[in-house]
């Protein structure tokens, strides 16, 4: 298994060409490109700590992006997840997302969010098996609750939610 440690400023690079590379399989390059847009710098400038990387000879081979909100002390938030299309199913990611939701409650924090697609059935299945549920949205798609429009027009998404900490 890859060896886990913090995200660093100079990770960012290395994180783009692998969001470009790693989802070429389900995507056009410019699609990837595009999508590797949701990673920008400010991220590791300002949020490396709470970030993380899993990595091994070869290089990086996983990682989440996350925060603890300065506005709101209880909530922590998980922002983008990559693993190498190579190791995906190895527990790479509940790794990776065990240890950031520990860290959260270590550090006060009692609610931990996450934004998918509501076509990303396999997203939807991974939260709900590490703990997420949905939040009520402002409709209804086959029973799953939907938030209209949540990152600008035709770009609904489900808001998932799993409480940490002991709360």
């Amino acid at each position: 298994m890859p060896d886990l440690r913090q995200a660093r400023l100079d990770d960012h690079p290395a994180l783009v060409a692998r969001v470009q590379t790693w989802w070429g399989d389900s995507r056009t390059p410019a699609e990837a490109r595009e999508l590797s847009l949701l990673l920008p710098k400010l991220f590791l400038q300002f949020f490396s700590r709470t970030s993380l990387v899993q990595e091994d000879a070869t290089g990086i081979r996983a990682f989440l992006v996350g925060f603890h909100p300065p506005d709101d002390e209880t909530q922590a938030y998980i922002h983008f997840v990559g693993v190498d299309p190579q190791l995906r199913g190895q527990g790479l990611a509940r790794d990776l997302y065990t240890a950031f939701l520990r860290r959260a409650a270590a550090s006060g924090r009692s609610e931990v969010r996450a934004v998918t697609s509501p076509a990303n059935t396999g997203s939807l299945a991974f939260h709900r098996a590490m703990g997420f549920l949905p939040e009520p949205g402002d409709r209804d798609l086959d029973g799953l609750p939907v938030h209209t429009d949540y990152d600008g027009p035709g770009q609904d998404r489900v808001c998932l939610l799993r409480r940490v900490g002991g709360a």
